[in-house]
């Protein structure tokens, strides 16, 4: 039987982005090994989980990886972080990237959040 794409991360809740979704349904395997590299990762160090969501988002701001800051906005939303420090992730990359960047990652998560307040999250 072939997992759903939800089936394949470690938080089903949450919408993989589609270029994701269809790796991880093309080939589950490397798709379960990615994620388990995550889960290896994650347990290296002291960081608590909500920082790490946080590090995570800022990455994704900083490289303007559309899909990886829309999947970690949305994993941050789900797992307690409120709008507000999303948007002061953004914020804080005013200083090391630059304003238009900054003004690009506070884009990328108002796409996440104004998305979530019309589907009344």
């Amino acid at each position: 039987m072939t997992k759903k794409p939800r089936e394949l991360t470690d938080a089903p809740s949450v919408k993989l982005p589609g270029a994701a979704a269809s790796i991880a349904k093309a080939h589950p395997e490397l798709w379960e090994t990615y994620q388990r590299l995550g889960e290896l990762i994650s347990a290296a160090g002291p960081l608590p989980e909500r920082e790490r969501r946080l590090i995570h988002l800022a990455y994704a701001l900083g490289s303007d990886s559309e899909g990886a800051a829309h999947s970690h906005a949305r994993r941050a939303l789900s797992e307690g972080v409120s709008e507000a420090e999303l948007e002061h992730v953004a914020l804080l990359s005013a200083t090391t990237l630059g304003w238009p960047q900054a003004v690009r990652a506070l884009t990328l998560v108002h796409d996440v959040t104004e998305a979530s307040e019309w589907a009344g999250n």
